[in-house]
């Protein structure tokens, strides 16, 4: 006489994902988004300008080390 199969385990479907698991990539992708657009319209455009030392820089005279346009049309 054959021996009835034992049962190992009981499959069942699993339970509804909820609202948050479903949607969760929309409400970050939207959310970062929203960040990005204020933080790029409620920023400054150009910082400001810094000053410098109380002197100014030494002006050297003569040529350029390297060729520019303006001396090749020469």
């Amino acid at each position: 006489m054959a021996k009835p199969p034992t049962v190992i385990g009981v499959l069942t479907e699993p339970p509804a994902p909820t609202w948050w698991k479903t949607h969760r990539h929309k409400v970050f992708g939207i959310g970062g988004l929203l960040i990005g657009y204020l933080i790029g319209t409620h920023l400054s455009g150009a910082p400001q300008q810094q000053q410098g030392p109380a002197t100014p820089a030494p002006v050297t005279t003569g040529a350029h080390r390297t060729p520019t346009a303006h001396s090749l049309a020469a």
